[in-house]
């Protein structure tokens, strides 16, 4: 018995040191971050830019891996079934928290399947329309909708996705339904709406900026307390007539469950000391993101704040009725 006990207790050593040695060396090779989006959305340009940053302070290269589909669910499922080594990771936003209540044969489960590394930052969303849409306001938006509600097409990144919350909340706002369209992601979305094949989409300031200050896209709110810097020629909803609607949202940077907790502080000290890169800083400042400070960095922030926002979203999406296949 003595014996048994002696061997146990010495494989169980040199598992701990091996496991110890490895996060000792990491990162050795390329990580992986996976995107559960298409590329050219708001979440995909943020997590380019942190990839990128993150890479710099690493030594090894951070490389994005677009996984769109389902509402982000495709691309969630495949970093949860990745080897927990640090290796891969998962940059997503507030529709990981919403998932549970929209999919009831969600194949994962988002804080069992998880480790959380930290929050990244915050993006209010923003009501944009196509570019010869008839309303020119946010007011004569809503006067036309009234008249129109059955001709009016939503876009939106899928069942789930934020920009379909945001049309939700829009929608149950002024009291009128419009046609849904999903895609896969808002980057085909906005394609749409440049070429005015659907009207409106709410996006987020990170990939509609560039077409509102170009004229190709006819934004009519943001979803704030004040102005954004980024586009302060955007009137918040409340100074277009619609008070009370704000949505900001949240992205964090998570890994498969299991991964060694040295690595899980390896990279959320790596993420702190990216959102306090004054590049990054200036490009999500651009994007009119806002980094998150650095107590919100963290994997205790994070587990925290996912579980508040399951809470929270789960009696809304219920009230709307709404349910993914």
């Amino acid at each position: 018995m003595k014996e048994t006990l002696r061997r146990l207790l010495t494989v169980a050593l040199l598992v701990i040191g091996s496991s110890f040695a490895h996060a000792q060396d990491y990162p050795s090779r390329v990580i992986t971050m996976i995107i559960p989006f298409p590329p050219g959305g708001s979440t995909d340009v943020l997590g380019r830019v942190l990839a990128e940053t993150m890479t710099k302070s690493l030594g090894q290269q951070v490389i994005v891996q677009n996984a769109g589909g389902a509402g982000g669910t495709i691309g969630v499922g495949q970093a949860a079934r990745a080897a927990p080594d640090g290796y891969t990771i998962l940059f997503h936003n507030m529709a990981h928290a919403t998932a549970p209540a929209l999919y009831p044969k969600l194949p994962y489960d988002p804080i069992a399947a998880f480790e959380p590394i930290g929050l990244v930052a915050d993006v209010p969303m923003i009501l944009v329309g196509r570019p010869d849409f008839p309303a020119p306001d946010l007011a004569a938006l809503i006067s036309y909708a009234k008249e129109n509600k059955d001709k009016i097409t939503f876009a939106h990144a899928g069942i789930g996705a934020t920009s379909h919350l945001c049309s939700i909340l829009f929608m149950s706002k002024v009291g009128m339904t419009f046609t849904s369209v999903p895609y896969r992601g808002t980057g085909p979305a906005l394609n749409d709406i440049l070429g005015g094949q659907v009207d409106l989409i709410c996006d987020q300031p990170v990939s509609t900026q560039g077409f509102i200050k170009a004229g190709t896209i006819k934004p009519y709110a943001v979803a704030t307390k004040s102005l954004i810097a980024s586009l302060p020629e955007v009137p918040t909803f409340e100074e277009g007539g619609l008070p009370g609607f704000e949505l900001a949202v949240w992205h964090g940077l998570y890994a498969p469950k299991g991964t060694p907790a040295e690595i899980i502080e390896k990279l959320s000290t790596t993420l702190q000391e990216a959102l306090n890169d004054p590049t990054l800083k200036q490009r999500y400042a651009e994007l009119g993101a806002e980094p998150s400070t650095q107590d919100r960095a963290t994997p205790a922030a994070l587990d925290a704040h996912l579980k508040a926002e399951i809470t929270k979203w789960r009696p809304i999406i219920e009230e709307a009725g709404v349910v993914a296949e």
